[in-house]
């Protein structure tokens, strides 16, 4: 049988590591592999952490020091050998089938690259769920750089497909990088339109700042993707828009 790598960059998430890293557990498929890299965390985070060295499918790469998610996922990708990759960040939640649709759905249709719908949701409020992302059927490089409605937590990916690519080293938006990256590559990124992650939008979370997230995805355009002016122009246009019609202004 196939096997999948999950992929769980960490750092200081206490509140919610436990309940992610449960939902992977949870799952009904159960040919994986949970490498969790954390970057130094917190004593509260550590100690979390230490509930799951017993599991033998979980393994936990412990850092000197914090160095990002990009790094963090680049280094697990280049020690995996499953056949799919496979992410999760520290606090958001995957239905139970989640892994055994998506893969069933990537088998049957030999697709490389596949994300899914997923709802955002916010801790603290009384009526926390946001309504739920639908991304548009199938994404191309040209249509990912106007709307980045993939989910890197719906993310899983053939490992031969990725190969040398990597994640950017940015402060943020490193994801974004790698996904243009992949899609120039196999063309083509199909959505399973199923509800099957749930992701939390945080108040303290670096991409909850609209507007530093704008710039990093202009910076990366320009210096990653090489864009001329126009082209990024138009691009963080309708990535605004599109994150407006998702997210509101909040």
């Amino acid at each position: 049988m196939y096997k999948v790598e999950i992929i769980l960059p960490n750092y200081n998430s206490d509140p919610y590591l436990e309940e992610t890293i449960n939902s992977v557990i949870n799952q009904s498929f159960k040919n994986w592999k949970l490498t969790i890299v954390d970057g130094n965390s917190n004593e509260a985070t550590k100690k979390i952490l230490k509930k799951y060295i017993s599991y033998s499918n979980i393994n936990i790469i412990w850092l000197k020091k914090n160095k990002k998610a990009g790094f963090s996922r680049n280094l697990a990708i280049r020690n995996s050998k499953s056949d799919y990759i496979a992410f999760i960040d520290s606090d958001d939640l995957w239905d139970k089938e989640k892994l055994s649709k998506q893969l069933n759905f990537m088998e049957k249709n030999k697709y490389y690259f596949t994300y899914t719908n997923y709802q955002p949701f916010r801790t603290v409020e009384k009526k926390p769920y946001l309504k739920e992302i639908a991304p548009e059927k199938f994404f191309t490089f040209e249509k990912f750089i106007r709307n980045t409605s993939i989910a890197t937590s719906t993310m899983i990916i053939k490992k031969s497909s990725i190969g040398n690519i990597k994640f950017s080293n940015t402060v943020i938006c490193e994801d974004y990088f790698f996904k243009c990256q992949i899609l120039k590559k196999v063309t083509y990124a199909h959505c399973l339109p199923e509800n099957l992650m749930k992701y939390r939008i945080r108040n303290d979370s670096l991409q909850s700042k609209k507007i530093r997230n704008i710039y990093w995805i202009w910076y990366i355009n320009k210096n990653y993707n090489k864009m001329n002016l126009l082209k990024n122009l138009i691009s963080i246009l309708n990535i605004s828009i599109n994150s407006l019609k998702k997210y509101g202004f909040k």
